[in-house]
Formats: structure tokens, sequence, C-alpha cells
């Protein structure tokens, strides 16, 4: 096995993304870096944080931007994350609530995940209808959100799905999509993106966390905003755990990382409300560093 680190970032709504931006802060603040993985794995949220902590941004700056805003009411992006703040966020104008009644009553009629995929898509095209203006508004928040538009040397795989065929998909420097389209593709949820020809979806609906995306990486670190909890029936095998399972058994190290008490409301709805931000930030950048020195025996 190739003595490669993998770095997942999981999907967590605007909380979800100042959780891990605040505890790989703490981290480093700590004197371990995980940002220097050979591989980074983002999805949804996470691939927001992916694309910002490659970019060469040092990441107190990116804690520290987390930490300055402010967190008025504004109208909610594809994630639920409020106007151009830098977190990552369901559909424009749709609240965190909404979004979990449409997709769970989706994810309820669905027997299998590429059923589910395809509904999902289905019933995100449908929802769209003839409008597909939003796409060059999307990608401009995303844009707002992301120190840099290329691609890193580092290797990035931002993980998506084609809403047309439900068929998963992972974006990486060779694929021929712009960072930002990829970042973009993979936040969407109730309102899919346009790439050329193509229309993609959230990447949480290929796999929660993606972490099966590091298979062949000796050290798998996973940090997971919603603790690894899946909404798609256990049957299914899209949850953490088995991924974990899957890794361990091939012979990947895995350590996967949850918010505590300190990072406040990062689940579910609450988690798509860009005024938790900071406090999931806070709690991150101390969860880091108190974790620094277990960590370090799986990273180094």
């Amino acid at each position: 096995m190739p003595r490669m680190r993998a770095l997942v970032l999981a999907g967590g709504g605007a909380a979800g993304n100042a959780w891990e931006l605040g505890l790989l802060a703490g981290l480093a603040d700590a004197g371990l870096d995980v940002t220097d993985a050979d591989v980074v794995i983002g999805t949804s949220a996470g691939s927001t944080v992916a694309a910002q902590v490659t970019s060469g941004s040092p990441l107190a700056e990116l804690y520290a931007a987390v930490l300055a805003e402010s967190a008025p009411s504004r109208p909610a992006g594809r994630e639920g994350q409020a106007g151009p703040a830098r977190g990552s966020g369901p559909a424009r104008g749709v609240t965190g609530g909404a979004y979990l009644d449409w997709s769970n009553d989706v994810i309820a009629a669905a027997s299998d995940p590429a059923d589910m995929r395809r509904r999902m898509g289905a019933a995100a095209l449908e929802r769209m209808g003839s409008d597909d203006s939003g796409t060059s508004r999307w990608r401009d928040v995303v844009a707002s959100r992301l120190p840099g538009s290329r691609w890193p040397d580092r290797w990035v795989l931002i993980a998506a799905v084609d809403a047309r065929t439900g068929e998963p998909v992972v974006f990486d420097r060779d694929s021929g999509v712009d960072l930002v389209d990829a970042v973009a593709a993979s936040t969407s949820a109730m309102t899919p993106y346009r790439i050329g020809e193509r229309w993609y979806l959230n990447g949480g609906y290929r796999r929660s966390e993606n972490a099966d995306l590091a298979a062949g990486c000796e050290r798998v670190l996973v940090l997971s905003p919603f603790g690894g909890r899946s909404r798609m029936p256990a049957a299914w095998g899209m949850d953490l755990a088995t991924q974990v399972r899957q890794l361990r058994e091939a012979g990947s190290r895995v350590e996967t990382v949850f918010p505590d008490a300190g990072a406040g409301a990062v689940f579910d709805a609450n988690a798509l409300d860009p005024s938790n931000r900071p406090q999931a930030a806070r709690g991150g950048f101390e969860q880091g560093r108190s974790l620094a020195a277990t960590l370090a025996v799986l990273w180094r």
C-alpha cells in the first residue's frame, strides 16, 4: 500500500464548513498541519474547505475570517449558506427545514442508492423548471468564497452526482472542469448546477463523506460535521461506518473526528444557519488543539 495520507472533508452546511476550518486551524496551531495530505477529498461544504485549505492561504487567516463574519438575515444560498459569506450552503431562498423535508421524501421513495440519485436529480431538475439562470449567480457566490480559482498542485478530489443520469462523479485537476465549477456542483442540492451541457447535484448524494475515495491510502483522517450520521437506509451502505470498515479491511489506518459540544448547533437544519458559524469555528479550533497530540500518532 502506498505511504499516502488522505484528508477527508465531509459535508455539513455553513456550520460544518466553519467547524472544519476551525479544527484544521486548531490542529495547526498546536503543531499538526494535516492539510499537507497527499490527497484531499471534499464533499459539499467540505469541497469548499478543500479548495480553501489547499489554496496556499494560511489556516489562521481562514479561521480569522470566519470569526470576523457577522450573520445578518440574508437570502439563503444553495446549501443554506446565507449570501456570499465564505461558508458553504440547498436552493436559493430555501430554509434548512424545507431542504430536509424535500430530500427526505425523495430518499424514502427510493429503492437503492442508484434509484435515489436518479430520483433526486429528476426532482431537482423538475423543481428548476425552465429557469436555468441560477448557475452563473451560484458560480459568483462560490468564487467569492474561494481564495483562488486554480486547482492546487496537491491532489484534490471533489464529489458530485450527474443530475440527469444519477451517476456519481469525482472531479479533479485532470477532469477538464474549473475548480470553482467543481465546488459549485458539489455544493448544489435542490437546484442543479450546469457545467457545459450537463447538470450536477450535491456530492453527498454520491456517498456520505465519500471516504471510500481514499482507498489505497495508508493513513486516512475523516472530518465529519454530522458525526458520521446518514439519512440513507443502513442497508445501502452509504454511511461512514461502512466506509471506515472497508478502508480498514483493505489495510488503511483510519481516524474519524466529529464535533464536540463546544461546536454548538452543527446538525440538521442548524448546520445551514450561518449564525452558527463563529461558534462552530471556535469549537473546532479548541477541539483541534486538544486532539493534535493524538492525531499526530496517525499522521506522522
